[in-house]
Protein backbone atom coordinates (compact mmCIF):
# COMPACT_ATOMS: atom_id res chain seq x y z
CA UNK A 1 0.00 0.00 0.00
CA UNK A 2 1.70 3.42 -1.39
CA UNK A 3 2.84 6.05 1.61
CA UNK A 4 2.21 9.81 0.70
CA UNK A 5 4.33 12.45 2.57
CA UNK A 6 2.68 15.49 2.93
CA UNK A 7 4.46 18.99 2.78
CA UNK A 8 5.43 19.04 5.93
CA UNK A 9 6.66 15.57 5.74
CA UNK A 10 4.73 13.52 7.52
CA UNK A 11 4.05 10.20 6.10
CA UNK A 12 0.00 9.31 5.45
CA UNK A 13 -1.04 5.21 5.06
CA UNK A 14 -3.09 4.94 2.47
CA UNK A 15 -4.98 2.17 0.59
CA UNK A 16 -6.68 2.13 -2.30
CA UNK A 17 -9.18 -0.98 -3.99
CA UNK A 18 -10.79 -1.18 -6.77
CA UNK A 19 -10.89 0.73 -10.50
CA UNK A 20 -13.30 3.83 -11.80
CA UNK A 21 -14.04 7.02 -10.80
CA UNK A 22 -12.18 7.85 -7.52
CA UNK A 23 -14.23 8.01 -4.02
CA UNK A 24 -12.26 8.99 -1.24
CA UNK A 25 -13.30 8.33 2.47
CA UNK A 26 -12.01 10.55 5.69
CA UNK A 27 -12.38 8.80 9.01
CA UNK A 28 -13.87 10.32 11.98
CA UNK A 29 -12.07 10.86 15.45
CA UNK A 30 -12.91 7.71 16.99
CA UNK A 31 -12.07 5.49 13.64
CA UNK A 32 -9.25 4.91 11.24
CA UNK A 33 -8.62 4.07 7.55
CA UNK A 34 -10.30 0.44 8.83
CA UNK A 35 -13.20 2.15 9.60
CA UNK A 36 -14.98 2.23 5.88
CA UNK A 37 -14.53 -1.31 5.56
CA UNK A 38 -17.70 -1.86 4.62
CA UNK A 39 -18.07 1.09 2.25
CA UNK A 40 -15.08 -0.03 0.62
CA UNK A 41 -16.54 -3.77 0.02
CA UNK A 42 -19.59 -2.49 -1.30
CA UNK A 43 -18.27 0.31 -3.70
CA UNK A 44 -14.87 -1.15 -5.00
CA UNK A 45 -17.08 -2.67 -7.77
CA UNK A 46 -17.99 0.58 -9.48
CA UNK A 47 -15.39 2.92 -7.54
CA UNK A 48 -11.73 3.99 -6.96
CA UNK A 49 -11.76 3.97 -3.57
CA UNK A 50 -9.23 5.33 -1.37
CA UNK A 51 -8.90 5.52 2.11
CA UNK A 52 -6.34 6.62 4.68
CA UNK A 53 -5.18 7.35 8.23
CA UNK A 54 -4.76 11.09 9.04
CA UNK A 55 -1.43 12.13 10.75
CA UNK A 56 -1.49 10.76 14.36
CA UNK A 57 -3.25 7.38 13.57
CA UNK A 58 -0.37 4.77 12.76
CA UNK A 59 0.53 3.18 10.78
CA UNK A 60 0.83 7.44 9.97
CA UNK A 61 3.25 9.01 11.44
CA UNK A 62 2.27 10.73 14.57
CA UNK A 63 4.08 14.17 15.21
CA UNK A 64 5.11 15.03 18.19
CA UNK A 65 4.45 18.89 17.17
CA UNK A 66 1.53 20.07 18.34
CA UNK A 67 1.28 22.81 15.93
CA UNK A 68 1.34 19.95 13.10
CA UNK A 69 -2.66 19.37 14.13
CA UNK A 70 -5.56 21.67 12.85
CA UNK A 71 -8.17 21.58 10.30
CA UNK A 72 -6.54 23.09 7.76
CA UNK A 73 -3.96 20.99 8.16
CA UNK A 74 -6.41 18.13 7.64
CA UNK A 75 -7.63 19.61 4.84
CA UNK A 76 -4.10 20.04 3.06
CA UNK A 77 -3.71 16.14 3.98
CA UNK A 78 -6.88 15.17 2.26
CA UNK A 79 -5.24 16.93 -1.00
CA UNK A 80 -1.89 15.39 -0.17
CA UNK A 81 -3.49 12.12 -0.70
CA UNK A 82 -5.05 13.33 -4.02
CA UNK A 83 -2.27 14.87 -5.26
CA UNK A 84 0.00 12.03 -4.37
CA UNK A 85 -2.45 9.16 -6.04
CA UNK A 86 -2.68 11.81 -9.36
CA UNK A 87 -6.39 12.18 -8.37
CA UNK A 88 -7.83 15.32 -10.24
CA UNK A 89 -11.34 14.98 -8.89
CA UNK A 90 -12.77 12.68 -6.43
CA UNK A 91 -16.01 12.06 -4.81
CA UNK A 92 -15.94 12.92 -0.81
CA UNK A 93 -17.35 10.87 2.24
CA UNK A 94 -16.42 11.92 5.59
CA UNK A 95 -17.71 11.03 9.13
CA UNK A 96 -17.66 13.07 12.17
CA UNK A 97 -13.90 14.75 12.18
CA UNK A 98 -13.78 13.25 8.56
CA UNK A 99 -17.66 15.16 7.65
CA UNK A 100 -15.50 18.59 9.14
CA UNK A 101 -12.49 17.91 7.04
CA UNK A 102 -14.74 16.97 3.77
CA UNK A 103 -16.87 20.23 3.81
CA UNK A 104 -13.47 22.69 4.79
CA UNK A 105 -12.36 20.81 1.76
CA UNK A 106 -15.57 21.41 -0.52
CA UNK A 107 -14.98 25.14 0.41
CA UNK A 108 -11.36 25.56 -0.01
CA UNK A 109 -10.73 23.16 -3.04
CA UNK A 110 -14.15 23.10 -4.89
CA UNK A 111 -12.13 22.41 -8.06
CA UNK A 112 -11.38 19.03 -6.54
CA UNK A 113 -14.72 17.70 -5.42
CA UNK A 114 -17.55 16.54 -7.46
CA UNK A 115 -19.35 15.81 -4.56
CA UNK A 116 -19.27 15.66 -0.87
CA UNK A 117 -20.98 13.29 2.17
CA UNK A 118 -20.98 15.35 5.21
CA UNK A 119 -21.77 13.00 7.76
CA UNK A 120 -22.40 13.03 11.53
CA UNK A 121 -20.36 16.89 11.50
CA UNK A 122 -21.99 18.89 13.89
CA UNK A 123 -20.57 18.60 17.62
CA UNK A 124 -19.88 21.92 19.08
CA UNK A 125 -21.05 23.55 15.99
CA UNK A 126 -24.03 25.39 18.11
CA UNK A 127 -22.69 28.55 19.83
CA UNK A 128 -24.31 27.87 23.05
CA UNK A 129 -22.63 24.42 23.05
CA UNK A 130 -19.11 25.26 21.78
CA UNK A 131 -17.34 26.16 24.82
CA UNK A 132 -18.72 23.39 26.52
CA UNK A 133 -17.91 21.09 23.85
CA UNK A 134 -14.14 22.68 23.72
CA UNK A 135 -13.87 21.95 27.40
CA UNK A 136 -15.34 18.29 26.92
CA UNK A 137 -12.29 17.99 24.15
CA UNK A 138 -9.13 19.54 26.70
CA UNK A 139 -10.65 17.40 29.18
CA UNK A 140 -10.83 13.93 26.59
CA UNK A 141 -7.10 14.68 25.31
CA UNK A 142 -5.90 15.23 29.02
CA UNK A 143 -7.24 11.81 29.32
CA UNK A 144 -5.60 10.57 26.48
CA UNK A 145 -2.24 11.88 27.32
CA UNK A 146 -2.15 10.53 31.13
CA UNK A 147 -4.24 7.24 30.51
CA UNK A 148 -3.35 6.10 27.33
CA UNK A 149 -6.00 5.23 24.75
CA UNK A 150 -6.92 1.78 26.00
CA UNK A 151 -8.81 3.10 29.13
CA UNK A 152 -9.96 6.38 27.56
CA UNK A 153 -11.77 3.55 25.07
CA UNK A 154 -14.00 1.58 27.45
CA UNK A 155 -16.05 4.82 28.15
CA UNK A 156 -15.40 7.02 24.71
CA UNK A 157 -16.34 3.72 22.87
CA UNK A 158 -19.96 3.74 24.92
CA UNK A 159 -20.81 7.52 24.46
CA UNK A 160 -24.46 8.31 24.09
CA UNK A 161 -24.46 8.26 20.72
CA UNK A 162 -21.87 5.15 20.88
CA UNK A 163 -24.57 2.76 22.38
CA UNK A 164 -26.63 2.63 19.38
CA UNK A 165 -24.00 0.77 17.52
CA UNK A 166 -23.31 -1.48 20.43
CA UNK A 167 -26.70 -2.36 21.26
CA UNK A 168 -27.93 -3.39 17.04
CA UNK A 169 -24.42 -5.32 16.40
CA UNK A 170 -22.39 -6.08 19.63
CA UNK A 171 -19.15 -8.12 17.65
CA UNK A 172 -19.44 -5.20 15.16
CA UNK A 173 -18.94 -2.29 18.15
CA UNK A 174 -16.30 -5.03 19.77
CA UNK A 175 -13.83 -4.62 17.23
CA UNK A 176 -14.66 -0.79 16.69
CA UNK A 177 -14.00 -0.05 20.18
CA UNK A 178 -10.61 -2.55 20.39
CA UNK A 179 -9.34 -0.50 17.46
CA UNK A 180 -9.71 2.57 19.46
CA UNK A 181 -8.52 1.04 22.16
CA UNK A 182 -5.04 0.36 20.37
CA UNK A 183 -5.14 4.09 18.95
CA UNK A 184 -1.57 6.25 19.53
CA UNK A 185 -2.89 8.34 22.93
CA UNK A 186 -0.44 10.78 21.94
CA UNK A 187 -1.75 11.05 18.49
CA UNK A 188 -5.52 11.03 19.84
CA UNK A 189 -4.48 13.82 22.52
CA UNK A 190 -3.39 16.19 19.74
CA UNK A 191 -5.97 15.62 17.36
CA UNK A 192 -8.44 16.24 19.87
CA UNK A 193 -6.87 19.49 20.45
CA UNK A 194 -5.73 20.79 17.47
CA UNK A 195 -8.69 19.53 14.93
CA UNK A 196 -11.72 19.04 17.03
CA UNK A 197 -11.11 21.58 20.01
CA UNK A 198 -10.06 24.47 17.74
CA UNK A 199 -12.15 23.76 14.77
CA UNK A 200 -14.40 27.49 13.99
CA UNK A 201 -18.33 26.88 14.35
CA UNK A 202 -20.00 26.13 11.29
CA UNK A 203 -22.72 28.84 12.32
CA UNK A 204 -19.38 31.07 12.00
CA UNK A 205 -19.41 30.12 8.56
CA UNK A 206 -22.80 30.30 7.09
CA UNK A 207 -21.76 33.40 4.69
CA UNK A 208 -19.21 31.23 3.10
CA UNK A 209 -21.51 27.69 3.28
CA UNK A 210 -24.10 29.17 1.39
CA UNK A 211 -21.89 29.71 -1.26
CA UNK A 212 -20.76 26.40 -1.94
CA UNK A 213 -21.96 24.77 -5.50
CA UNK A 214 -20.77 21.93 -5.18
CA UNK A 215 -23.40 19.20 -4.50
CA UNK A 216 -23.76 17.75 -1.05
CA UNK A 217 -25.22 14.85 0.81
CA UNK A 218 -25.68 15.66 4.94
CA UNK A 219 -26.09 12.57 6.84
CA UNK A 220 -27.26 12.39 10.46
CA UNK A 221 -28.55 9.69 12.73
CA UNK A 222 -31.60 10.90 14.73
CA UNK A 223 -29.80 10.05 18.07
CA UNK A 224 -27.01 11.95 17.28
CA UNK A 225 -28.00 14.17 19.51
CA UNK A 226 -24.97 16.53 18.65
CA UNK A 227 -25.32 17.02 15.55
CA UNK A 228 -29.10 17.05 14.56
CA UNK A 229 -29.27 20.97 15.19
CA UNK A 230 -26.50 21.83 13.46
CA UNK A 231 -27.14 19.65 10.85
CA UNK A 232 -30.76 21.36 9.62
CA UNK A 233 -28.82 24.31 9.80
CA UNK A 234 -26.22 23.12 7.20
CA UNK A 235 -29.55 21.93 4.67
CA UNK A 236 -31.07 25.45 5.43
CA UNK A 237 -28.10 27.17 4.38
CA UNK A 238 -26.31 25.44 1.62
CA UNK A 239 -28.83 25.19 -1.77
CA UNK A 240 -27.04 21.93 -3.13
CA UNK A 241 -27.53 20.22 -0.37
CA UNK A 242 -30.15 16.93 0.80
CA UNK A 243 -30.71 15.48 4.31
CA UNK A 244 -30.68 12.33 5.03
CA UNK A 245 -31.96 11.13 8.68
CA UNK A 246 -30.99 7.65 9.46
CA UNK A 247 -33.82 5.95 12.21
CA UNK A 248 -32.86 5.22 15.80
CA UNK A 249 -29.08 5.71 14.50
CA UNK A 250 -26.50 6.79 16.60
CA UNK A 251 -23.17 8.55 15.22
CA UNK A 252 -21.32 6.03 13.81
CA UNK A 253 -23.77 5.54 10.88
CA UNK A 254 -21.40 4.09 8.05
CA UNK A 255 -20.47 0.88 11.18
CA UNK A 256 -24.19 0.71 12.31
CA UNK A 257 -26.38 0.49 9.36
CA UNK A 258 -24.08 -0.10 6.55
CA UNK A 259 -26.58 -0.84 4.10
CA UNK A 260 -28.70 1.98 4.76
CA UNK A 261 -25.68 3.80 4.76
CA UNK A 262 -24.11 2.80 1.51
CA UNK A 263 -27.47 2.89 -0.50
CA UNK A 264 -28.11 6.82 0.24
CA UNK A 265 -24.59 7.44 -0.50
CA UNK A 266 -25.03 5.15 -3.59
CA UNK A 267 -28.24 6.99 -4.91
CA UNK A 268 -26.42 10.38 -3.94
CA UNK A 269 -23.49 9.53 -5.92
CA UNK A 270 -25.58 8.03 -8.84
CA UNK A 271 -27.51 11.38 -9.03
CA UNK A 272 -24.79 13.69 -9.40
CA UNK A 273 -22.95 11.24 -11.95
CA UNK A 274 -26.34 11.70 -14.28
CA UNK A 275 -26.52 15.42 -13.65
CA UNK A 276 -30.26 14.86 -11.44
CA UNK A 277 -29.16 16.61 -8.18
CA UNK A 278 -30.17 19.84 -8.18
CA UNK A 279 -29.64 23.33 -6.28
CA UNK A 280 -32.84 23.86 -4.12
CA UNK A 281 -35.53 26.13 -6.01
CA UNK A 282 -35.61 29.50 -4.35
CA UNK A 283 -39.80 29.06 -4.58
CA UNK A 284 -39.50 26.85 -1.65
CA UNK A 285 -37.90 29.31 0.84
CA UNK A 286 -40.61 31.89 0.53
CA UNK A 287 -42.00 31.31 4.28
CA UNK A 288 -45.78 31.22 2.97
CA UNK A 289 -46.81 27.83 4.09
CA UNK A 290 -49.21 27.21 1.04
Amino acid sequence: MPTIQTDDGVNLHVEETGTGFPLLFIHEFAGDHRSWEPQVRYFSNTHRCITYSARGYPPSDVPQDPGAYSMQRAVQDAIAVLDGLEIKKAHVVGLSMGGFTALHLTLKHPDRVVSAVVAGAGYGAHPEKQEGFRAESHATADSFEHKGAAEVAKTYAVGPARVQFQNKNPRGWAEFAEALAGHDSLGSALTMRGVQASRPSLYAMKDDLAKIRTPVLIVVGDEDEGCLEPDLMLKRTIPTSGLAVLPQTGHTANLEEPDLFNSTVDRFISAVDRGAWRTRDPRSLTGATM
